[in-house]
């Protein structure tokens, strides 16, 4: 499995499917190569990119070198970027969405943007998070009790109670609760703007490439109203809204939209 050495010395497993001009796929929480919604996405697009997955760091196949802080996870996506040949497109689904924004304000070489329903709350359309939240999350961590945090975290990203009842049932709960240690990092990236507040005017301001903006038709008001603000504070970035679809958007659907936007 090939793999690439982060500048803090972490190993990042990653692999490489299809041709064409690269393209980077970043993940949301709980989310790696082996667990979501990128393997099924890469799928579709390999036909006309060299779709690039990897686990993120704490995931899978990678180092978890401690501390975490965002700064790494930019540094990994540019170690990414310097094994492909230093020019490639960037897509992140949920807090990877983030990920992918961050890397294009501060590297060089992400040519275009596609980011897909950031879970950040920017309004009252929905409880914050607090940090009593937060506190119960690392809480959970730290004591290694990952089905409790699993469960919290579905809680409060509105996965219905008969749902979340018969999870701990599915072959994906031992996947889920694999990666739950690195539940604290996507909290991290997207938990200071779940607060309810606009988002600073300045947050990309060196963002200075195409920017694609989605969400779903169906997703709830609250994360609508984030990717709005989202593309409004990003310069001519485009907004698009994928009719059906909720935050588990289906490959099938957004595939021809990306290529659209990365032709």
């Amino acid at each position: 499995m090939p793999h690439v050495t982060s500048r803090d010395g972490t190993v990042i497993a990653y692999e490489v499917s299809g041709s064409g001009k690269p393209l980077i796929l970043v993940d949301g929480a709980l989310c790696y190569r082996d667990s979501g919604p990128m393997r099924p996405l890469a799928a579709e697009l390999e036909d006309r990119f060299a779709v690039v997955t990897y686990d993120r760091r704490g995931r899978g196949e990678s180092g978890n070198t401690l501390p975490w802080s965002l700064d790494r996870e930019v540094e990994d996506i540019a170690a990414l970027l310097a094994a492909v040949g230093g020019s490639a497109h960037v897509y992140g689904c949920s807090s990877g969405g983030a990920i992918a924004l961050e890397a294009a304000n501060r590297l060089k070489g992400l040519e275009k943007v596609i980011a897909y329903e950031i879970p950040f709350i920017v309004d009252g359309s929905r409880d914050p998070m607090t940090e009593e939240t937060l506190r119960q999350f690392d809480a959970f961590v730290a004591a290694g009790r990952r089905s409790d945090a699993v469960k919290l975290f579905m809680r409060f990203v509105g996965v219905p109670g008969f749902v979340l009842f018969i999870m701990p049932l599915m072959g994906v709960w031992k996947k889920l609760t694999g990666i739950a240690h690195t539940l604290p990092y996507d909290l991290a990236i997207v938990g200071p703007h779940e607060r309810g507040q606009p988002l600073p005017a300045d947050m990309w301001s060196g963002v200075r490439v195409p920017v694609l903006v989605m969400d779903g038709g169906k997703s709830p008001p609250w994360i609508r109203n984030a990717m709005k603000a989202v593309s409004t504070i990003l310069s001519g970035a485009r907004y698009r809204t994928l009719e059906g679809q909720t935050h588990i958007v289906v490959a099938k659907s957004q595939a021809p939209v990306i290529k659209e936007f990365l032709a």
